[in-house]
């Protein structure tokens, strides 16, 4: 629950920026002055990377929220029993001797969204954010695809 306020709480102020760069922008191309309306239309740039950047993280947060309940909801959801630090994050060392049961897991089974996304879960509790983010992207990519 606490990532998902912080969450709302960054596209709140990324959704202002955005407000405020596009406005700045309107100024900018409104002063005839040709550099003036080279920057505004630069800046009429920033604000569409930002919703872009915005939607695509808000989108990836609710599909793998929808995962996590389907699978809570099947009783398929890994227990989170790993030691912790005092950070709250699981100690690498124990989460890196768990990562194999779900590698080999998808080994066996590639089509499987259910154990790509235990893979995520497992890259993300060994530190591992790049990789746990592909993998969980593979799960909604192979969730969303009807079985063949």
């Amino acid at each position: 629950m606490k990532n998902r306020v912080a969450a709302l709480v960054m596209a709140a102020l990324l959704a202002l920026y955005i407000v405020l760069v596009g406005q700045r922008a309107v100024m900018f191309v409104m002063t005839g002055v040709p550099i003036g309306i080279a920057m505004g239309l630069f800046l009429m740039l920033l604000p569409i990377v930002g919703v872009w950047a915005l939607t695509r993280e808000l989108m990836f947060g609710f599909r793998t929220q929808k995962l996590v309940e389907q699978l809570e909801r099947e009783g398929e959801l890994p227990v989170d029993d790993l030691p912790k630090k005092a950070s709250g994050r699981p100690l690498r060392e124990a989460a890196d001797d768990e990562f194999e049961q779900y590698r080999e897991a998808v080994e066996q089974n590639e089509q499987s969204w259910r154990d790509w996304f235990r893979l995520g879960l497992a890259y993300d509790a060994s530190g591992d954010r790049r990789r746990a983010r592909a993998a969980l992207r593979t799960a909604i990519r192979l969730e969303r695809t009807p079985a063949s």
